[in-house]
């Protein structure tokens, strides 16, 4: 008789669901219409993003996918990597980090409420034109 292993939450399948589940939410999707656009439950979703359950590779590049976002988005600001982690997973970490803005702030309602209403602008032009302007703003040659 073969022992049946209890679900164990790894520090790495959290840190993948927790993405998940900023990510999701970030767009305004539920578990149930992410769930859907995989052929997923919604609990199948929270297992991901609680990290009881492990993402398989080809999954996770459905979820990069759906959620519009590179398959490194899932490892970004992943600490505590060691001589144990992949070369590759280091290398595309560090390849990936040409924002410096701070990760709390990706998370605010405020920031969500922005990105939210700028997709809304319509026309496309009128987008370009708002975010031209934010840059202009923020220039760092004051």
């Amino acid at each position: 008789m073969g022992s049946r292993r209890e679900p164990r939450t790894t520090y790495v399948n959290a840190h993948v669901g927790g993405r998940l589940r900023k990510r999701r939410n970030f767009l305004g999707f539920s578990q149930t219409r992410l769930g859907e656009s995989l052929d997923l439950s919604y609990q199948q979703i929270q297992k991901y993003e609680r990290g009881i359950d492990r993402i398989s590779v080809g999954r996770l590049v459905h979820l990069a996918e759906v959620l519009d976002v590179p398959i490194t988005y899932f490892f970004e600001e992943l600490s505590g990597l060691d001589e144990s982690t992949p070369k590759v997973l280091k290398s595309a970490l560090k390849s990936d980090k040409s924002d410096t803005i701070p990760a709390d702030s990706m998370s605010t309602t405020e920031t969500l409420e922005l990105v939210r209403a700028y997709y809304q602008i319509e026309p496309p032009e009128l987008r370009k034109r708002v975010f031209t302007l934010i840059r202009s703003l923020t220039s760092r040659e004051h």
